[in-house]
């Protein structure tokens, strides 16, 4: 089965370190990359399964990650290890986000070409076996998962909607999201 998660070896081993800490925590990892440059940079990015990861939730995880990659060692070179949430135009790497982002334009890249390309932009149908549906001009087309190098959501004003009311109703679903109101007994101003 492809994987978007991790491309490459050194990424691969990595995740096999990272993923069951993530997951003890409780939060599912979404794309791990270890990008190279001055000092080289190790970016994980995790999400709750049913979504909505805070700044909180990325430090928890960041202090976590730290003392368990400082005990494996699996990088030799100096790094900066980056947690972050995937974001609103989040990377698709699992072949349930094509079903969870089911409706919304995603943009699809394959490995090899079919019927002469290997780009594809479109809205996102569900998954069907081992296959990811979109639909396009022409219709609605089945590309398997291992075929994918690529896959992202495209920032639209409806998914930028939804997720923002998402976020609102889970608030309101969740008072221990708001500070704490203060009021005072009229009775005991005198």
């Amino acid at each position: 089965m492809s994987d978007l998660i991790a491309k490459t070896a050194i990424d691969q081993r990595l995740t096999g370190i990272v993923t069951p800490v993530i997951e003890d925590l409780g939060y599912e990892l979404v794309r791990l990359r270890l990008m190279g440059g001055k000092t080289a940079t190790l970016q994980i990015m995790a999400d709750k399964p049913e979504g909505g990861i805070e700044v909180d939730d990325c430090a928890k995880i960041s202090t976590e990650l730290s003392a368990i990659l400082d005990v494996e060692d699996p990088i030799t070179d100096e790094y900066t290890l980056e947690v972050s949430s995937p974001g609103i135009d989040r990377p698709l790497t699992r072949l349930k986000d094509f079903d969870v982002w089911q409706g919304y334009e995603a943009k699809v890249e394959t490995t090899e070409l079919i019927d002469g390309q290997r780009r594809f932009k479109g809205e996102l149908a569900g998954v069907e076996d081992d296959e990811v549906l979109i639909t396009l001009e022409q219709g609605t087309i089945g590309l398997k998962f291992d075929w994918l190098s690529d896959a992202k959501l495209v920032l639209t004003d409806d998914l930028i909607r939804d997720i923002l009311r998402a976020r609102k109703a889970a608030q309101v679903d969740d008072p221990s999201k708001f500070d704490e109101i203060e009021t005072e007994d009229p009775s005991e101003e005198a």
